[in-house]
């Protein structure tokens, strides 16, 4: 099995975050919560809170997803320039192998949104369960209030 800190396929590497990845995550990251479509974030955070969310350090960790460039794809949020090419799979499968590595005995997500059919998909796909849906917890811009999913896996 590849190392829990480096994860390679022929198009893509997992790696830990660098603090300069911020500046390739950012763009993305902010474009992604704006929208607030996927994620519960203040869409109006500033770029160093949400640098201070997102790129934690030790004991917790951030990953991106890199191309053969080291351009970086996505860090669990995918840039959305960047679907259908597996980043978001891959992103999925190594974490859960970093946690099994780990010790883990589980993988919970307390808060899917349950429109982001994608994200639903990938993770229903990648053994994830639907405990429950939290109704009318989020409020989509198109949607209105939509059902949060608590998503769970044993590893």
């Amino acid at each position: 099995m590849a190392s829990p800190l480096v994860a390679e396929s022929p198009r893509l590497t997992i790696r830990d975050a660098r603090p300069e990845d911020w500046d390739a995550i950012w763009p993305f990251f902010h474009e992604i919560v704006a929208a607030r479509e996927t994620y519960a974030y203040d869409p109006d955070m500033s770029e160093a809170e949400g640098r201070r969310m997102w790129m934690i350090g030790p004991p917790g960790r951030t990953v991106v997803a890199s191309d053969e460039d080291d351009t970086v794809l996505g860090s669990f949020m995918v840039d959305p320039r960047q679907a259908g090419r597996g980043v978001g799979r891959a992103l999925g499968e190594h974490v859960i192998g970093w946690a099994r590595e780990s010790g883990f005995r589980a993988i919970q997500f307390n808060a899917v949104v349950e429109t982001n059919q994608a994200a639903v998909a990938l993770w229903r796909s990648l053994g994830f369960e639907v405990l429950t849906s939290v109704p009318e917890a989020f409020e989509h811009p198109r949607h209105g209030y939509v059902g949060l999913l608590i998503m769970h896996r044993f590893l």
